[in-house]
């Protein structure tokens, strides 16, 4: 560390952005490449795991690694991760572009990320947009221009060893210390300069996100929005329904801003917000009034439908889609607990009343003193003694059922249909 400071080791930096490709990406990105420059480091290796993001902040992250004074690697890693939509702008303008085996590169036709329904004649300029865009990248880094072009009209994907063979990046290694392995002596062109990367010996520095740059990264993740935006919900209605309770009303209200937050980066259809709200709404509507039945089933519809509505699938990648199951899981928990709440008003409306004098009717006691057609006698019931009158004979110890009360004295009958004997 020591030598590190005294500058007698060089430094290689490595960042990983994984995930949507949204501003906090590129802030860190711009970050990760300010810092090196400021530190003198040898290398920056941008490890990257993507299904796209905003046109904004790809264009961002891009112009950031083209302006960089630092050599820059992109490597699309581990196995399993890939560089789709945007991402394969960002590998292109890499001054040296990897890929891991296992991994693939392509399908980058632009998608109206966080634009909604946009018409044939503005797709169609959004396309041809990114079509230059890529070309200029892709001569820039001397990359395969025309599979660039087809990644973009065609949506073409391949793998690392295919992406190799075409040209379109330059290493495949298996790990970050192979790919460190394969650039040592590595020659690169920085503002007209040529360099040769050295990397044996190098000491490795990985730079982490800030803590407010992953948690707005966080809030791009399609279900994570989707959550908040059904606890924003649930908040604000809690709130209104038992005014002057406050913690809901502000848990509700930071939800919905979250969740709005980080639904900016989504092909938003609001046709599904809106169909949420009413969903959720004919569920309170239930419980307030409740018709046992018609706004419940309406509810389930109208939150099923706007859950599958609020992202269109359409062209718009898997990563940008909310999880059926968790539509399912939040549909059915709502569901569940309206149910529960409305079968607990409905026994309530049915039971008999619980206070006042009529609230003993239906309670059960025991004898205490015998009781006749003729006489009365005194029962235990609701923890009090009470005179009581019989149509039978009643002994002591009998258990009993109140059937009725005139003024302080009950009435009642054996739970059995008949007098029990007389027991010590």
């Amino acid at each position: 560390m020591i030598a590190i400071f005294m500058g007698l080791i060089s430094i290689i930096y490595v960042g990983r952005v994984e995930g949507t490709i949204d501003p906090m990406s590129a802030s860190y990105v711009a970050r990760l490449i300010e810092e090196s420059e400021s530190a003198d480091v040898t290398l920056i290796v941008l490890e990257l795991d993507t299904p796209g993001g905003l046109l904004e902040s790809m264009e961002s992250i891009v112009k950031s690694i083209l302006n960089a004074h630092v050599p820059i690697a992109v490597y699309v890693a581990p196995a399993g991760a890939g560089a789709a939509s945007a991402g394969v702008f960002i590998v292109l303008s890499g001054h040296i572009a990897a890929m891991a085996p296992g991994t693939n590169i392509g399908a980058a036709h632009p998608v109206a990320i966080g634009e909604g329904e946009l018409s044939e004649e503005m797709k169609k300029k959004i396309e041809q947009y990114a079509v230059s865009y890529i070309e200029a990248i892709a001569r820039k880094r001397g990359r395969n221009v025309e599979w660039a072009k087809k990644a973009v009209l065609e949506s073409k994907s391949v793998t690392a060893e295919e992406a190799k063979k075409l040209g379109v990046i330059d290493i495949v290694a298996e790990s970050r210390d192979e790919l460190l392995h394969k650039l040592d002596g590595w020659k690169v062109k920085i503002n007209s300069e040529q360099r040769t990367i050295e990397t044996e010996g190098e000491a490795i520095v990985v730079v982490p996100w800030l803590f407010k740059e992953k948690f707005f990264h966080v809030l791009s993740n399609p279900n994570i929005a989707y959550v908040l935006l059904i606890l924003g919900i649930y908040g604000l209605i809690f709130e209104f329904a038992h005014p002057g309770a406050i913690l809901p009303g502000v848990f509700g209200a930071i939800s919905l801003i979250l969740a709005f937050l980080g639904l900016h980066v989504l092909p938003i259809n609001f046709a599904g917000v809106v169909l949420i709200i009413l969903g959720v709404g004919l569920f309170v509507m239930e419980a307030l009034t409740p018709t046992y039945g018609p706004f419940t089933i309406g509810g389930i519809v109208a939150l099923t439908l706007g859950s599958i509505l609020l992202i269109p699938r359409g062209e718009v990648p898997p990563a940008f889609r909310i999880s059926p199951w968790l539509i399912f899981v939040v549909v059915f928990m709502t569901a569940s607990f309206f149910v529960f709440a409305l079968t607990k008003a409905f026994m309530t409306r049915r039971r008999k009343p619980r206070t006042g004098m009529e609230g003993i009717v239906g309670e059960k006691g025991v004898v205490r003193e015998a009781i006749t057609p003729t006489k009365e006698g005194t029962v235990f019931v609701q923890g009090t003694l009470w005179k009581a009158t019989s149509d039978v004979k009643l002994t002591k110890g009998t258990k009993v059922k109140v059937t009725g009360i005139d003024g302080l004295v009950l009435k009642v009958e054996p739970l059995n249909n008949k007098a029990t004997d007389n027991r010590s």
